[in-house]
């Protein structure tokens, strides 16, 4: 799926749940559900050439895999985060839109521990001792 095809797809959802939100809200919310899922799907293909890209990459710098792996874990976290946030929003939950992304930072926090420890023995290791 192209960008043409996934922003007709999302103009032709929101025109459709603008339409419905009156009539039926529960069958316009999973319109543009289905249509989030669907276009959500379709990147996902994408991304996953960006991130053999980027392992790529990270091989011929030799950057270890547990730090490649793990940035991609945070990027992951951080694009399902917002897409649950958003969905939750749409069906007017805000208070758990704000909870998914309370979450998802934490998450994002806890794999982060490891490179910041390691950033920061780095740079213990290049102060001169006293």
């Amino acid at each position: 799926m192209d960008i043409l095809q996934i922003v007709l797809a999302a103009v032709i959802a929101s025109i459709i749940y603008i339409v419905m939100k009156d009539i039926n809200p529960t069958f316009a919310f999973f319109i543009v559900l289905f249509v989030g899922l669907v276009i959500f799907i379709s990147v996902i293909q994408q991304v996953t050439v960006i991130f053999q890209v980027i392992q790529s990459l990270g091989q011929q710098a030799n950057v270890p895999g547990f730090y490649l792996e793990t940035i991609l874990k945070i990027i992951g976290i951080a694009y399902i985060a917002e897409l649950g946030a958003s969905l939750t929003q749409d069906a007017g939950l805000h208070s758990v839109a704000k909870n998914i992304e309370l979450a998802g930072k934490i998450f994002i926090l806890l794999l982060a521990v490891p490179i910041i420890t390691a950033v920061i023995e780095a740079i213990i290791n290049f102060l001169p001792t006293v």
